[in-house]
Order: C-alpha cells, then structure tokens, then sequence
C-alpha cells in the first residue's frame, strides 16, 4: 500500500539535536517550576524527567497536578532566540517540496513554537497543517489516542497509509502497532518499532526512494 499522508515530527526531527535548541527548552520548563511552583532546582528536574515520563510532556503532569496556565507555560518555555540555534536547510527544504503526498507537523509542542521553528528554517510552507497539543486536547505522544486524534484531524482513516517521522522511539511505537511506517531520526540502530532508522531528516530518500517513486530532483 502507497504512503498517502505523512507525519513529522518536530523539535529534534526538523533540525539536529545537537543545535541545543531542546536543551534550552528543557532548561526553561525548569526554570519555569523553579519560579512558579516554588521548587528547588533538584526537585523541579525530578519532577520534570517523572512527568514526562509518565504523560508524555511536563505540561501534561503540571496540568494534572499543579493547574497551571498552559498558555503561560508555553509561552516561558520557549521565549528563546531560535535563530541562535537553528538555520535554514536548503537541501531540506527541496525534499520535503518534492514530496507530493499530504504533509503534516505532528508535535507535543504548541502551533505558536512550531509556526515560529518552521518560519526560522524556511519550512512554513512544506506542511498542509500543524497537528499540535491544543488541537489534540493536551493528548500527547506516546498516548495511542495522541495518533487517533491525528488521524483524524488529517482526514486519514487508514493507519497503514501513513508515515511517522520522529527522533523519539517511545513515540514511534505506537504508531508502529497502530499500522504506520515509522522512521527514526537521530540515531541508526534498529529497534522493532522503527521500520527504518537514519541520522539527518534530509536523508529520507535513502530511506524511502519509493515515496518519490524514483522523481526526487
């Protein structure tokens, strides 16, 4: 069966991890407990790796837990100067231009930081729409009903016509059962729940020559 509509990730998936950029959001969601909950640097960290962990994202445990103003959080954790990190990728952008299936942003993150990364990077227009954690009800990946909820939203009833792109084995998996092909960003190595695995987004043609059926340019 043809792939139809195709799914990536974000942060860490559209750029290198090694840019710092996910270090200095993880720093601020620190921060961020620190100054609004009132915690010690060690207990905020603890509470941020157990959160995530647990439901996905730290916003979704401080949610459940401490009821917080998701559009502050949101807004904290990524006031950041993206362009100190991430940069346009011109051979990026002619691969994913050269896709012609439907192409989706599918984050844990919210719209606002995705629109602002993928204006950063030249990317804004590669994407038939954003599939945030508003639009899936705070939902977050790994969570089965995180990959229902984006099926839907896409439009797409068939797991097996989809594509998932992300640097995070742990969210790959499910889709994996759910019928997707997966592909794994950031890291070489098998594992059962990517069906291919490559270092850099922009190596996908390596990966999948079929998705361009042999007319990359």
């Amino acid at each position: 069966m043809s792939l139809k509509t195709l799914f990536f990730d974000l942060d860490d998936t559209l750029y290198d991890s090694s840019c710092g950029l996910w270090e200095a959001i993880r720093i601020r969601m620190g921060r961020y407990m620190e100054e609004r909950l009132g915690l010690a640097p060690e207990e905020a960290n603890r509470l941020r790796h157990e959160y995530f962990t647990n439901y996905g994202t730290t916003l979704r445990g401080l949610q459940l837990h401490h009821q917080v103003n998701v559009d502050e959080y949101l807004a904290y954790v990524h006031d950041l100067p993206l362009p100190q990190f991430i940069q346009p990728d011109p051979e990026l952008r002619r691969m994913l231009t050269s896709l012609s299936q439907r192409k989706f942003i599918f984050t844990n993150a919210d719209r606002e930081h995705a629109s602002r990364v993928l204006k950063v990077l030249q990317l804004e227009d590669c994407f038939d729409g954003i599939i945030d954690v508003r639009a899936i009800d705070f939902v977050c990946k790994p969570d089965p009903l995180a990959y229902r909820l984006a099926l839907k939203l896409s439009g797409e009833n068939n797991p097996a016509s989809c594509l998932l792109v992300d640097d995070s084995i742990r969210n790959l998996a499910p889709a994996r059962l759910m019928g997707f092909t997966t592909v794994l960003v950031g890291s070489t190595g098998s594992d059962p729940a990517a069906v291919h695995a490559i270092s850099q987004l922009k190596q996908l043609p390596q990966a999948l020559p079929d998705l361009w059926n042999g007319k990359l340019t």
